[in-house]
């Protein structure tokens, strides 16, 4: 049981530093920002550098701690299986994105190092977010918009003529048309 438990708390402790790691927190902290609108600036304040995974999370803004605690409850009663399905997942969107952002950097033309090129990758996955939030909105109202229509238009089709589909198996061996 020992065992079994300390990897239990083991992968809710990864899960917890992937988390903590992810774009979000980097919003926490907008103080100490100067200089308005600029945006293209980074901002030394604002790179998640704590090496204390509880100095990251108190750094988040209250919205993404609930976020991350749902993640974390969720993340507890799932199965071994689900997990693993979760972690390869997760592998393959990182490698994705990785690759995204060294195409955004060699389209950008710029040569970044270090702490440049994180503040970069952060920003783009920080963006990236963001679109994909506003999109998957956009979309959702769309759908959401669309759907009596298509309830509609399904029910025009399959309810009028149920009473014609019953009676056609009995009248489908004969050639008739």
């Amino acid at each position: 049981m020992g065992r079994r438990y300390s990897k239990l708390v083991g992968a809710v402790a990864a899960i917890a530093i992937f988390i903590l790691s992810w774009p979000s927190g980097a919003k926490a902290q907008p103080h100490g920002q100067q200089g308005g609108g600029v945006r293209t600036m980074p901002v030394p304040h604002h790179a998640p550098t704590f090496s204390d995974p509880r100095q990251r999370f108190l750094a988040m803004p209250p919205q993404d701690r609930q976020i991350f605690q749902k993640n974390a409850e969720r993340w507890m009663q799932m199965g071994p299986e689900e997990r693993k399905v979760m972690r390869v997942r997760e592998k393959i969107y990182r490698a994705q994105v990785s690759k995204e952002v060294d195409a955004a950097l060699k389209e950008s033309g710029l040569h970044l190092e270090g702490e440049k090129r994180a503040q970069f990758e952060q920003r783009y996955l920080e963006e990236r977010r963001r679109m994909e939030h506003s999109l998957r909105q956009e979309i959702e109202s769309q759908r959401q918009q669309q759907l009596p229509a298509l309830q509609e238009r399904l029910k025009k089709e399959f309810g009028a003529p149920s009473a014609q589909v019953s009676a056609a198996p009995a009248g489908s061996t004969s050639p008739k048309k």
